[in-house]
This record gives structure tokens, C-alpha cells and sequence, in this order.
């Protein structure tokens, strides 16, 4: 079951972030949560690679 999310919602959501959390500490907030994506992104990309160039050496070493 999804859940729809419109801006009513999101305007109610970040009420109550903005609350229990306080002006002053949003920013530290959101820096520590675009770190976080960055790094999982890295960690995804670098998956992929290594994926990737495990693949083709694979490949060749059967080819040999």
C-alpha cells in the first residue's frame, strides 16, 4: 500500500520536523542526510564497478 504524500502533507511534515528539532539544528540536519545519500551513492557506484570489471575479467580469463 503506498502512500500518496501532497503538499498539505509535506507542509504538516516539516512543521513537525521544524519543531521537535529546532531552526538551529535544520541545517545540521539536512548537511548529515546529503552526506549520507553522497556516500550511499559512492558505496552503489562503486559496487557497480567492481561488478562490472569483475565480469569482464572473468570473461577473458575463460577465453584464454
Amino acid at each position: 500500500m503506498a502512500i500518496a504524500l501532497g503538499p498539505p502533507e509535506l507542509l504538516i511534515l516539516l512543521i513537525i520536523v521544524l519543531v521537535l528539532f529546532g531552526g538551529a539544528k535544520l541545517p545540521k540536519l539536512a548537511r548529515s542526510l546529503g552526506q549520507a545519500q553522497r556516500e550511499f551513492r559512492e558505496g552503489v557506484n562503486d559496487e557497480d564497478k567492481e561488478a562490472g570489471g569483475s565480469s569482464s575479467s572473468d570473461s577473458k580469463s575463460k577465453d584464454a
